[in-house]
């Protein structure tokens, strides 16, 4: 299929390695497009709930079309997010086009961007990490529940529902949580000088320009590949959200393996290089 060029890929909670994953669609949007940079903008593993027991090959596959972009020299950045936040130790590391690090600022023909993932903002994640596991377990069972009665509900011939999304709406404290996340990086990023905040950790896909008696700022957030299945894109000086649709990737959807799938990735990226530092840091 045709691959749609696109400057920039901003992507984040893919959450690979739990139930509520949608790597077979994440690996049908990485085919479709042809990106200069992507940024992974944290929690692309989900290392708290990963388990040798559920490491489907549509989660692998996905890992390889990241490599793949790496090997062909697209710069790739991932972004620590605290799913994954055990890679933070390796922060500034550098595996051919591939960065890892905590927080990047990016620079933009109309101004600088202030990329992170956001749990720093979290005061859960920063007071009662075990009960920040414990939410992650309820939600990726909430997630899987909600699969199933969708699954029902189509069946029926009845449209599908979003348990979480009722749940985040009918809570206010939820909503208020969302207001007070986006406000905080917006003002944050406009005491820094800088255009343009994005983040995720909030699994809430958002562009919208922030204005305060400071000044005023676009806040972003790419959403997830759980619920929402988003992703952020920058284009021509614009930035948009891209949404996957079931229908229209049914249409172009090749789940043929890619060449680079049959080659020899150790030759192309230096993994000895990775393995190297993973013996010394343990």
């Amino acid at each position: 299929m045709s691959k749609r060029p696109v400057e920039l890929v901003v992507i984040s909670d893919v959450h690979l390695g739990t139930y509520g994953c949608h790597a077979k669609e994440l690996l049908t949007y990485l085919k479709s497009i042809k990106p200069e940079k992507i940024i992974l903008n944290g929690d692309i593993i989900d290392i708290w709930q990963f388990s040798k027991r559920y490491w489907p090959e549509s989660h692998m596959k996905v890992v390889r079309k990241l490599l793949k972009f790496i090997a062909e020299g697209t710069p790739v950045y991932y972004l620590t997010g605290n799913h994954d936040e055990m890679l933070r130790k390796f922060a500034d590391f550098n595996l051919g086009s591939l960065q890892l690090l905590n927080k990047l600022v990016l620079p933009l023909p109309k101004g600088k961007a202030w990329i992170f993932h956001g749990d720093i903002f979290d005061v859960t994640m920063q007071h009662s990490k075990w009960l920040a596991r414990l939410g992650a377990i309820g939600y990726d069972t909430l997630i899987l529940l909600n699969s199933f009665v969708n699954w029902c509900l189509a069946k029926l011939g009845r449209g599908k529902m979003s348990f979480s999304k009722k749940i985040k709406a009918s809570f206010k404290d939820a909503v208020k949580f969302i207001n007070n996340f986006e406000t905080t990086c917006a003002d944050l990023a406009i005491d820094k000088g800088y255009q343009y905040v994005i983040c995720g950790h909030i699994h809430q896909p958002e562009i919208k320009e922030i204005v305060t008696d400071k000044g005023k700022v676009t806040y972003l957030n790419s959403g997830d590949w759980v619920e929402n299945l988003t992703a952020l894109e920058y284009a021509n000086n614009t930035w948009s959200i891209y949404r996957y649709n079931h229908q229209e990737a049914l249409q172009d959807e090749n789940d043929e393996l890619d060449p680079l799938e049959n080659e020899d990735l150790n030759d192309k990226l230096n993994i000895n290089k990775l393995l190297e530092l993973l013996k010394t840091e343990t």
